[in-house]
């Protein structure tokens, strides 16, 4: 007996049988009836006809059904079956014609603002950003995990502290006076997830839309999108041989902040001197602006004790200072800091809450544990020795003669170095030759603001960064990069 002709049309339902069926034909009428090919009022077919219609069991369908109902998509009349219910205010899906740019200002802003997609895989030579992977202790932060998620504490598993977990604060700050020479108080500390959360964090509370911030030119361009972002005008200040022209900061007249690298600046790996020090110092305090330090990875130093950070020298609290665990550990570790003046402190930790409420607790016990066992510092000692050799592999094995690239310079300093080059049209010649036979090199053009008034070849070099992987692996590239670029040893 054939089945009686169908209220509405029905056809065209395809179902997977591999996925839940019932959750299946529940989403497909749901969607039927929200962009209308299913109108208030229609009358849908009794279960037993539908799951003959399809090939379903009646079981299936009427689950499907119940959900409807539950959620109020369609309605019963007794005696009547089964109806599309009226939906007051649905709004119909409007698909957005391709190509058409973000809806509101500030997707468009962001548009134009943002980070490049980090590069894929595991760190080859000569990536720039990244340490020494293979060298953390991963067993010890394991077991370190295992211990604090076996039992945890009630009183931590609620929500904390936006500024973040006391302990880990109160360590770094202990941290900072011993290693760095940077006396605070665990209050001004802020944890965040990563240094440029920390970065974003300044733009958006010290900064206001139309205001200037100054920037180091090449500098981190990452830091100038976040200041961009909000509403900053970006201006470049050069950089020599002692770090940022504090000259031309000067001349630059009105300016709100200043965003450096003072021990090792990126990407050229200068170290600010320390008279540029006092000056910036004394700039910020005589103009009552700000200075954002940005200490990446200031812990590697191969000829004497780490630097004592700008933010040491201090006296007047203008200094913010952007610190991080990504270049000890790894940078998916997604942990950093800032020190604040204390007048800052709750200010920013009220600012990070109306984005993410606080930290993930597990990460930041993790830490506060592996400082106080030890563990951490005795880490960065391996690390600065590991990045040690592997900065002398690639001084000791780097072509010297390259058509129009400079003498690599000493590298003091870092996880990564800077060599000049006398044209743009070489830059590109030496990534692309490079890129062929699988070296990462970046070009040191891609860090310099736009426009300015430094001519294009006067921007051209590479940037390497020697720390990712071993000797051997470095020994590797350089011997493919000698290939690559017709040198000899």
């Amino acid at each position: 007996m054939s089945l009686p002709p169908l209220p509405v049309d029905l056809s065209g339902i395809q179902l997977d049988p591999r996925q839940g069926l019932a959750r299946q034909l529940y989403q497909t009428l749901r969607e039927r009836i929200l962009d209308g090919r299913l109108p208030a009022g229609a009358r849908l077919p009794a279960s037993r006809e539908l799951a003959a219609l399809l090939g379903l069991s009646r079981n299936t369908v009427t689950r499907a059904f119940d959900q409807l109902y539950a959620e109020g998509y369609v309605e019963g009349r007794v005696g009547a079956g089964t109806y599309v219910a009226e939906l007051a205010g649905v709004v119909r899906p409007v698909s957005m014609p391709a190509g058409d740019p973000a809806a509101t200002p500030a997707l468009q802003h962001l548009a134009a603002h943002h980070l490049p997609a980090p590069l894929p895989g595991a760190p080859r030579a000569f990536r720039v950003g990244v340490p020494a992977f293979d060298l953390f202790p991963f067993e010890t932060w394991a077991r370190l995990s295992a211990r604090f998620w076996r039992k945890p504490s009630p009183a931590r598993l609620g929500y904390g502290d936006p500024a973040g977990e006391a302990s880990l604060r109160e360590l770094i700050a202990a941290y900072l006076r011993s290693s760095r020479g940077l006396h605070c108080d665990p209050a001004q500390i802020v944890i965040t997830c990563g240094a440029q959360q920390g970065i974003s964090l300044c733009a958006q509370l010290l900064v206001h839309p139309g205001e200037r911030v100054a920037v180091e030119d090449p500098g981190y361009r990452a830091a100038g999108e976040a200041f961009a972002l909000a509403g900053a005008q970006l201006q470049g200040i050069a950089v020599d041989g002692e770090g940022l022209d504090t000259q031309a900061l000067e001349r630059l007249g009105d300016c709100r902040l200043v965003y450096v690298t003072p021990a090792h600046q990126y990407p050229t790996g200068v170290t600010l001197s320390l008279a540029r020090r006092l000056q910036l110092l004394e700039w910020a305090e005589r103009n009552d602006r700000w200075i954002v330090e940005d200490d990446y990875d200031g812990e590697y130093r191969y000829s004497g004790a780490p630097l004592a950070p700008l933010a040491a020298l201090d006296r007047s609290g203008r200094v913010i200072y952007v610190g991080t665990f990504g270049k000890i550990a790894f940078p998916a570790l997604r942990l950093g800091y800032l020190v604040l003046p204390p007048a800052l402190a709750q200010p920013f930790a009220r600012r990070r809450a109306l984005d993410m409420r606080h930290s993930e607790i597990g990460t930041q016990a993790v830490m506060a544990e592996f400082i106080a066992a030890g563990h951490f510092q005795r880490h960065i000692r391996r690390m600065r020795a590991a990045a040690r050799h592997r900065r002398d592999a690639l001084l000791a094995g780097w072509p010297e003669n390259v058509p129009g690239c400079a003498p690599l310079p000493a590298v003091e300093a870092g996880l990564h170095l800077c060599v000049r080059l006398d044209s743009l049209a070489r830059e590109r010649a030496l990534l692309a030759a490079a890129q062929r036979v699988g070296v990462e090199l970046n070009g040191l053009s891609r860090y310099w603001l736009p426009g300015g008034d430094t001519p294009a070849d006067a921007r051209a070099g590479l940037v390497l960064g020697f720390a990712a992987v071993p000797e051997t692996d470095i020994t590797h590239a350089l011997l493919a990069l000698r290939q690559a670029w017709g040198a000899g040893p």
